[in-house]
């Protein structure tokens, strides 16, 4: 077994929950304060920051706080052992068919 598995199921563990993947989608966009993130969702503010505890505790993102605001941001790389783990389970013949497609783009850049 790969030494990145709990990482792998720290991160699939949080983004199990929907109110978890909307705020990775939001982040993915920019950094936000707590209060701008919790805003379209219908729950308290606790219940909310309980969700943010989730993804920080599994390197999702990462918090600053400044004064009485704290700022929310997606970590750089966070998703990157989905990315590893996917690309593992892959199989022969999708590699088969990626060295298939570049083979004719090239042969096929070679004939203009």
């Amino acid at each position: 077994m790969p030494n990145y598995y709990d990482q792998l199921d720290g991160v699939l563990r949080a983004l199990a929950d929907p109110t978890r993947r909307a705020v990775v989608e939001r982040l993915a966009k920019s950094p936000a304060v707590v209060s701008e993130l919790a805003e379209p969702f219908a729950m308290a503010l606790p219940s909310f920051l309980q969700h943010l505890r989730v993804l920080e505790d599994a390197g999702v993102i990462t918090s600053e706080k400044h004064g009485r605001v704290r700022t929310v941001t997606l970590r750089p790389g966070a998703l990157d052992v989905l990315h590893l783990w996917l690309g593992e389970q892959r199989t022969p013949a999708e590699h088969q068919a990626d060295r298939l497609g570049i083979h004719l783009v090239r042969t096929a850049q070679k004939e203009h």
